[in-house]
């Protein structure tokens, strides 16, 4: 990634700092761009800094440059602009939803949290696209990743608002590509992790990245959770691979890109959360209980 220039939207805390932070391993400059600073948090209300995810690309060996941005103001978003000459590699990822998912029906809960959702989980990846395209579409080499929540449609995911934010984003995702059919030079795809152990997660189970397993008694699928670096290794893999346009249009989970490409997570395990969904997961929502090993599918 020597000489690449990437922008992570969202990245301020879980999958895009991981994401930054390893194109950032990989040698790339990294605009770290989302809403909580360390002079104004966001409505998330988390301590997570794009200061702090900037100085982390920077020990990773790349450079991290922070930018205040919320991606659905476009005001914000052509400040961006304007700070680049260049774009090779955008991670779509912004979300900033997490204090505003309710489970079960989504008629019985609060409207305005749910239309925010949409705003943060949606417009925001619209408002992205159509402010940064012009500048991928212009790389040599660019490569356009919408960050999602789910492989497919097939599962239910929570209730019907978070389904349809995480359906959209991978719809664009696939969208995208057949807008880019005549742009030979740009992939366009979307992505998706496993069981996420990210901050929030991991305060979620009432653990540690360093003690995390203690929460597999309490929720045995827990043991294939992933570290956020799995996605972002996968994506630097994708990001170097010279037919990536293979890909153009699918959605590719962090288990696909490591069949694919060999990578291993933070431990040097290699978890495979689509296996353990699809031996394990789906036969326990259709009322058969299978008993399987964890390790595994590590």
């Amino acid at each position: 990634m020597s000489g690449k220039v990437a922008v992570v939207t969202g990245a301020t805390r879980g999958a895009g700092r991981a994401i930054a932070v390893e194109l950032g391993a990989a040698g790339a400059t990294v605009f770290v761009a989302g809403r909580t600073t360390r002079a104004q948090q966001s409505p998330v209300g988390r301590s997570e800094t794009i200061e702090e995810t900037a100085s982390l690309v920077d020990a990773a060996g790349g450079k991290g440059i922070a930018v205040r941005c919320d991606f659905t103001v476009p005001s914000d978003v052509d400040a961006l602009v304007a700070r680049l000459d260049r774009l090779d590699i955008f991670v779509d990822n912004a979300w900033g939803g997490e204090n505003l998912v309710e489970w079960g029906k989504f008629w019985e809960h609060d409207l305005e949290r749910q239309l925010r959702m949409w705003r943060n989980g949606v417009e925001s990846h619209l408002v992205a696209l159509h402010r940064l395209m012009p500048l991928v579409v212009q790389s040599s080499d660019g490569l356009v990743v919408e960050v999602t929540d789910g492989e497919d449609g097939e599962a239910y995911f929570v209730n019907l608002a978070y389904d349809a934010v995480k359906n959209s984003v991978r719809r664009f995702g696939e969208v995208l590509a057949k807008d880019l059919r005549d742009v030979p030079n740009v992939t366009a795809v979307a992505a998706t992790p496993g069981f996420l152990r990210s901050e929030q997660m991991l305060e979620t189970f009432g653990v540690t990245e360093a003690n995390w397993r203690d929460a597999c008694e309490k929720v045995p699928d827990y043991a294939l959770s992933e570290t956020p670096h799995y996605l972002g290794r996968g994506i630097v893999h994708l990001a170097a691979d010279p037919d990536r346009r293979r890909f153009a249009g699918q959605c590719l989970s962090s288990w696909r890109l490591k069949r694919e490409y060999g990578f291993t997570d933070l431990d040097g395990s290699q978890p495979d959360w689509g296996r353990w969904w699809d031996d394990v997961v789906k036969p326990r929502i259709a009322g058969v209980v299978v008993e399987a090993d964890p390790l595994a599918y590590r």
